[in-house]
């Protein structure tokens, strides 16, 4: 049999045998009251889920519930976790969002700017799915997605603690790709580009011109390519897809 053909365990089948379309899960946006968190959360409320989000302030957009989570405190991620538990049930996907910057070149970078970032960013995520996959491994299935950044690839200066913050949750994510796939859970990357954002928006023409110079589609991205994205891979037909870094970024990364 080809690596293409069919195995008898297509569509909603075979690694997620109790899963099918339109079947509601509960979700979790971490970061997800604003930008590209918001949209993830959006869209996989439209697709059918029952969506939470994590968020320091607790809000998120209507109809779904919103939680104080911070990524930072494993006591934070365990009480949002429990809330979300008992008003929705066990979380089945988990979206990787929330993160900070703290723009410095190296020369004048702080410890503390580091530590910062990569505590936010890349310990926050593995607090945050660690907790998350007590119970996915209990009902032995379950979506991982991680919010990367193209900075991750390419680099970027002033961005050394980003960037390796952001790399981190690839090494992260393939590992337990590889040790999560036994209990039919996934775990993938998503690594956007420049995106529209409120911070994108605040800045000049000049600037703007600057960021989407080197991207091909001579473009930024919206929030909602990213979503849709999201959607995509927590849904059954994203079965087979694992370990993936997937770009979103108008071509910027190629040969990266």
């Amino acid at each position: 049999m080809s690596a293409g053909g069919s195995s008898g365990h297509g569509g909603s089948g075979g690694y997620y045998p109790a899963m099918v379309e339109n079947e509601s899960r509960v979700a979790l946006v971490t970061g997800g009251n604003r930008g590209i968190g918001a949209a993830c959360a959006l869209a996989l409320a439209a697709a059918g889920n029952r969506v939470a989000v994590g968020s320091r302030g607790g809000s998120a957009p209507e109809g779904m519930l919103g939680v104080q989570l911070d990524v930072t405190s494993v006591e934070s991620v365990d009480k949002a976790f429990s809330e979300i538990e008992g008003e929705l049930g066990p979380v089945e996907i988990v979206v990787s969002n929330a993160g900070i910057v703290r723009d410095t070149l190296l020369a004048t970078m702080s410890e503390d700017a580091f530590q910062e970032v990569v505590d936010t960013n890349l310990l926050g995520a593995y607090r945050v799915v660690k907790r998350a996959t007590r119970p996915m491994m209990r009902l032995r299935r379950g979506r991982l997605i991680f919010v990367s950044s193209v900075v991750a690839s390419i680099g970027g200066p002033g961005q050394s603690n980003y960037a390796a913050s952001k790399a981190g949750l690839i090494g992260f994510a393939r590992s337990l790709a590889r040790e999560l796939a036994p209990r039919n859970i996934t775990a993938n990357v998503i690594a956007p580009g420049p995106i529209r954002t409120d911070m994108t928006d605040a800045l000049t023409d000049a600037q703007r011109e600057a960021i989407v110079a080197p991207v091909p589609s001579r473009r930024m991205g919206e929030p909602e390519d990213v979503a849709a994205l999201v959607a995509f891979l927590a849904s059954p037909a994203a079965s087979y897809i694992n370990g993936a870094l997937i770009p979103v970024d108008g071509g910027l990364s190629m040969g990266h």
